[in-house]
């Protein structure tokens, strides 16, 4: 007997803790489609805390301020002790409350509500939000996790129809309000159940928590619908008359195991009607020529179908028929100048497109979907108006025409005038109107700084053209030196340019040297070829002979220096290799016949030194025979 008694214990035991295991299953969400709330609870919203929930739905003591472990509070805030201050988690919610939990020494239950109003054999949704408040860094990083246990009974108090454990809600750096949920389904005949919640941990440092909005909704299939065509939506112009379609509702089989049906209509989304007689799964829409929309109500059950508290809603199938759009509204013709971007633009409501055209009626499609256009052609051009969705146009092309004219031609240049002078710039064209750089308004203006200048000429039709003009001042040469070499006088100017040089005022040549000239005074011209003027110089070309050769043939039987006679003054000393005084001379005519005491030197290099009024020359030549 007693082992019969207790092998019995065993299998009730067992039989119970497969019924617990199997209730007690994790937390989920509905897999299919929700229907809108029927209850929830947000618990207020205000500054002051409370009031207290009602007498028999927890079990903790209501506190006006701080709670203690054991206690509750309805409040705006959660500053409390060391915990995260949070604002509620009702979206919007200004001031919003939540119910605030210290949780009590001893597991076990904290909160009980009835949710009546249900529908018999349905399957709802039952969620809430959870925060922990104990900061990770709270209780010396030792605190209790929050854990809870959601419970849905009967209205009786005995079946328990389903329930599961968040888990370990853990104590984290920073705040997070977290969503749970259980899924159950309502008995036949029940309209009410009895909603719980348990602490799962045992109090202490930890384990404090704030809960908020406490949804349950209807949960079923997802249901979606379709025509013949297997299509989601039909969208026509007016103009292609009315439609013919017939829906099917095809469930998911997600929740439900059975379905009844209810089809609606609806002209705007926000207003929906029953169709009289269209309960199965399939609807015939005929001659529909207006905008429609089209969804089931479903349910598991056919006495819920029509209790918006019960049931779900398919998706929505779209039968829009576009009216067709009114003409664009041109903003005007364009006339422009070459050189501008105006667009040619037309409105129309602002869910409709504009695609431009070169011709009323066909043509080529030169711009879509815009309501702005910048051909570069002058000409007519049409906007015609059409859906963003289907084609379905305006009766007719908004026509808007173009004209450009051109802008003054004018043409860059560069204009030189002589230094010290003035040029006088000009903008070419006449009938116009001018504005310079320099602030003038005149058709020509003159000036004498070199530089950039321009002027903007705009002509009769308004329109403007900018001319530039790059003024170059032209340099007369500046004479830096003036040298004799041998017999050729060697010219250097201490500027550049496009130069030329003489030496009567009538022969100019480019280069700056001149050659073979005999000695004697000259006058030196530079000018630049643009004729801006000559410069003079006065030069007395002295040729000292590089050598001589006095071998008694008459031909350059002497070294001789011409141009000495121009000086008032002038004396000559020739020396030989080691230094030696060989001839000394102030006469105006400076010769040597190469010898010294009547006795003819040697063939060699030999030096001299000329001495002209306050200059002195030296250099070297050589005596050949």
């Amino acid at each position: 007997m007693k082992i019969r008694s207790f092998k019995s214990f065993v299998c009730i035991l067992f039989i119970l803790c497969g019924i617990t295991t199997e209730l007690s299953a994790q937390l989920g969400f509905c897999g299919g489609s929700s229907g809108d709330p029927i209850f929830s609870e947000d618990f207020g919203s205000g500054l002051t805390n409370g009031p207290a929930l009602p007498a028999g739905t927890t079990t903790y003591n209501y506190a006006d301020f701080t709670p203690n472990d054991g206690d509750y509070t309805i409040s705006s805030t959660t500053n409390y002790f060391d915990w995260f201050s949070v604002q509620d988690h009702t979206p919007g919610d200004n001031n919003g409350k939540s119910f605030i939990v210290n949780a009590s020494f001893t597991a076990g239950e904290f909160y009980r509500r009835e949710v009546s109003g249900l529908c018999e054999n349905t399957t709802y949704e039952f969620s809430s939000w959870l925060i922990n408040l104990q900061r990770q860094t709270g209780c010396e990083g030792n605190g209790i996790p929050v854990n809870v246990r959601f419970q849905i009974w009967d209205e009786t108090d005995t079946n328990l129809l389903a329930q599961g454990d968040t888990g370990d809600i853990p104590n984290r750096t920073t705040p997070l309000w977290e969503q749970y949920a259980l899924v159950f389904k309502t008995l036949p005949g029940q309209t009410s159940v009895i909603l719980k919640m348990r602490n799962n941990s045992n109090g202490g440092c930890g384990n404090d928590l704030a809960i908020d909005d406490i949804v349950f909704i209807s949960c079923g299939d997802t249901v979606s619908v379709a025509n013949d065509q297997e299509e989601s939506a039909i969208i026509l112009c007016e103009d292609q008359g009315s439609v013919t379609t017939t829906l099917t509702a095809t469930p998911d089989f997600s929740i439900f195991t059975s379905h009844a049906y209810q089809w609606q209509e609806s002209p705007d989304l926000l207003t929906w009607t029953d169709i009289s007689g269209a309960t199965a799964n399939n609807y015939t829409a005929t001659g529909v020529n207006s905008t429609t929309f089209f969804r089931a109500k479903i349910a598991e059950d056919p006495i819920n179908v029509n209790n918006d508290l019960c049931n779900i809603l398919s998706d929505v199938f779209e039968l829009r028929i576009l009216p067709i759009p009114l003409d664009a509204v041109s903003e005007g013709d364009i006339i422009r100048c070459e050189n501008e971007d105006t667009p040619l633009t037309v409105t129309v409501p602002g869910d409709l497109i504009v695609n431009w055209y070169d011709a009323p009626i066909g043509g080529t499609l030169l711009l879509e979907n815009s309501t702005s256009f910048s051909p570069s052609q002058a000409g007519t051009y049409y906007a015609e108006v059409n859906s963003p969705i289907i084609t379905c146009p305006s009766t007719n092309r908004t026509a808007v025409s173009l004209t450009i004219n051109p802008v003054p031609q004018v043409e860059d240049e560069t204009v030189r005038f002589c230094e010290d002078g003035s040029a006088t710039l000009s903008a070419d064209l006449d009938n116009a109107t001018y504005v310079w750089n320099t602030g003038e308004n005149t058709k020509e203006i003159v000036v004498a700084t070199p530089g950039e200048y321009s002027v903007l000429v705009t002509d009769t039709n308004g329109c403007s053209n900018t001319k530039f003009i790059l003024l170059e001042q032209i340099d007369l040469p500046v004479i830096q030196t003036i040298i004799s070499d041998g017999p050729s006088i060697i010219i250097t100017t201490a500027n550049q340019g496009d130069f030329e040089y003489s030496i009567d005022n009538i022969s100019y040549q480019s280069t700056p040297i001149f050659d073979a000239l005999p000695g004697g005074r000259y006058t030196i011209y530079a000018r630049g070829r643009e004729d801006c003027g000559v410069v003079t110089q006065d030069f007395i070309h002295l040729v000292i002979p590089k050598f001589f050769t006095p071998n008694g043939d008459n031909i350059n039987d002497v070294f001789q220096i011409q141009g000495v006679e121009f000086f008032n003054s002038s004396s000559l000393f020739i020396f030989n290799r080691f230094g030696k005084l060989i001839r000394s001379t102030n006469e105006n005519n400076l010769s040597w016949d190469g010898t010294f005491q009547g006795q003819n030197l040697p063939a060699t290099t030999y030096w001299y030194r000329l001495k002209i009024e306050d200059s002195e020359f030296k250099g070297a030549f050589m005596l050949k025979r």
